[in-house]
């Protein structure tokens, strides 16, 4: 067989899929008015209060959740109060809810400060937790008693890391944070990430160089994935490389054992969608099993119910529109319009549903 004659047999499949891709017909796609019948699952959200109206909206519209926890200011406190209400929510909703834990790191400087993260860890999975979240606290905020950052790639975490592994637990990891971080605010690419960190700027970058770059935390996130290839590991927030598709999907090639959840960074979506809606569209058909529904949504009891449900509605259906339509958009979120993806519904379903199921190890 001719060399020739062998590149067309490979490409032509390629070349067919991408036109039934491009030209299916409306059997192919979902529409709005699907939006509440198909099964999807939010993987990054965040409730602190034990009254159930998210988790009500949720049922209602099709939603299951993974509530996550998180190291935030108050150390362990923080890490036993925010898993204890997720076990809240999930006793009360069983089949909607599940909750990923996680570890404090206020005490890095004990000598048996492994062993009781483990022990931790191991009491939350007893109770069902799926996996465990790490904070941008570590590589930007927390240090240890000689005042050097903690890095995500000190050999003191391998043994937790190495533990999750072996029980068949997921890492999710905010590691760094959005590029625009390193911007100053009139630079940044997103309305909502200006707004954040002109309300934040203790996380801003820009303000704080002597702090590492993004570039160097993304690297140590790297040399981690390097260290545990077979460790699932969802990058929170796209990981870090919300700012281009391109550089994301070079990252899914080299590490096969990292997928990502969309948490809070629509906005870059929307912004590079703008610019070249093709080339965004053509990442999540090729990446589609990799990439996970999220959204950062929240509830700490502060919120009426009108208020914290319009907030869900509003992002649910928002990011439903522009992955089942292509409907033109505009959004908060960003200054230009935009146009949907219009996804078929194979990828649909993996993004919004079978991913969760899958790189959690959810119970279907």
């Amino acid at each position: 067989m001719t060399k020739k004659l062998l590149r067309r047999r490979i490409l032509f499949p390629v070349c067919f899929l991408v036109l039934a891709s491009a030209c299916g017909t409306d059997a192919d796609f979902y529409t709005l008015e699907d939006y509440a019948s198909v099964p999807k699952i939010d993987v990054h959200v965040h409730l602190e209060t034990d009254r159930y109206l998210f988790a009500e909206k949720a049922a209602e519209d099709g939603f299951r959740l993974i509530n996550v926890a998180l190291e935030y200011t108050d150390g362990w406190n923080d890490v036993r109060r925010k898993f204890a209400y997720g076990q809240l929510q999930e006793a009360a909703y069983p089949d909607r809810m599940a909750n990923v834990t996680a570890f404090a790191v206020s005490d890095w400087d004990r000598a048996d400060w492994e062993e009781r993260v483990i022990a931790w860890l191991d009491s939350c999975f007893e109770q069902g937790a799926l996996g465990v979240k790490v904070w941008k606290n570590i590589g930007m905020v927390s240090r240890d008693s000689a005042g050097n950052l903690i890095q995500i790639d000190d050999p003191r975490f391998d043994p937790i890391f190495d533990h999750l592994r072996k029980r068949g637990k997921t890492l999710m990891g905010h590691l760094a944070e959005p590029k625009n971080c390193w911007l100053p605010l009139e630079e940044m690419t997103t309305n909502n990430d200006r707004n954040y960190y002109g309300r934040h700027p203790e996380y801003h970058m820009h303000l704080q160089p002597e702090m590492p770059s993004h570039e160097e935390l993304i690297q140590r996130r790297d040399n981690m994935l390097e260290k545990h290839p077979d460790l699932k590991f969802v990058g929170a927030h796209m990981g870090s490389l919300e700012y281009d598709v391109d550089e994301l999907a070079q990252t899914l090639d080299r590490f096969p054992n990292l997928a990502v959840d969309l948490a809070a960074r629509m906005g870059q979506v929307f912004y590079q969608t703008a610019a070249d809606r093709e080339k965004v569209r053509n990442f999540f058909i090729r990446y589609q099993d990799r990439l996970l529904y999220a959204t950062d949504l929240s509830d700490n009891g502060s919120r009426t119910k009108e208020a914290l449900h319009a907030a869900m509605d509003a992002a649910w259906k928002r990011d439903w529109e522009f992955f089942a339509t292509d409907n033109a958009m505009e959004s908060d979120l960003i200054n230009e319009p935009f146009q949907g993806l219009q996804l078929p519904k194979a990828v649909v379903d993996k993004v919004f549903y079978q991913n969760a199921v899958e790189w959690f190890g959810m119970e279907e």
